[in-house]
């Protein structure tokens, strides 16, 4: 959710602003989102909400004292140099609670992966992800976090660059299959596993 001249949200009020107006509004907490067709993973509605998010398969959720909002980025273009992103803000519904745990969502990315690492062993084909490329992919937490959650969702990321550069060109239509079903699961753990390290600074400390 970055933009070359900072975010805008809608009403053009710089994104830093914004959320300082928001503290002042008793804002507690920022959640993310990372929905897809499907699966409204981190929405709980409205419908307008939970439709904007998914078109774009991300949102961030300010959770106030009495109320929740949701912030959807959309693409900002003024004139022929300036490229930005505006979020849009809607009314969001109250905090999903079953979102997964960081531990789950370790367990089930491990899970993920083993699959499609057998399901791909017998398709051949190009789209492999070059490592030099992977290792520019961010992931990075704010500091706070436990270790875990960085190493989740460093895991998380890199992966996610490989399901954006899978090129299922000179594939034959069941390798592609194949791959689809291959990934559609990794996928839905990568997402889960992203917004499971993002909530963990929420998640209670456990004693020694």
């Amino acid at each position: 959710m970055e933009a070359a001249c900072g975010p805008i949200v809608a009403g053009d009020v710089p994104l830093r602003k914004y959320l300082a107006n928001l503290r002042s509004d008793g804002l507690r907490e920022l959640r993310l989102a990372l929905p897809a067709p499907g699966d409204p993973l981190g929405l709980s509605g409205p419908a307008p909400f939970n439709s904007a998010a998914v078109d774009v398969g991300q949102a961030a959720i300010a959770v106030l004292g009495e109320r929740n909002l949701g912030l959807v980025p959309a693409s900002d273009l003024r004139g022929s140099s300036y490229v930005g992103v505006r979020l849009e803000v809607h009314d969001a519904g109250p905090v999903r609670q079953d979102l997964p745990s960081l531990a789950e969502a370790e367990r089930e990315l491990s899970d993920a992966m083993r699959s499609a690492t057998e399901g791909l062993a017998s398709v051949e084909g190009p789209g492999q992800a070059r490592p030099e490329r992977l290792e520019r992919q961010g992931g990075e937490l704010a500091p706070g976090y436990p270790a875990r959650a960085h190493r989740v969702s460093s895991l998380a990321t890199r992966l996610l660059a490989v399901l954006r550069l899978a090129d299922e060109r000179g594939l034959t239509s069941g390798q592609i299959s194949a791959r689809q079903a291959a990934l559609r699961e990794l996928d839905r753990a990568v997402r889960r596993a992203l917004v499971a390290a993002h909530h963990a600074i929420f998640e209670p400390l456990k004693s020694p």
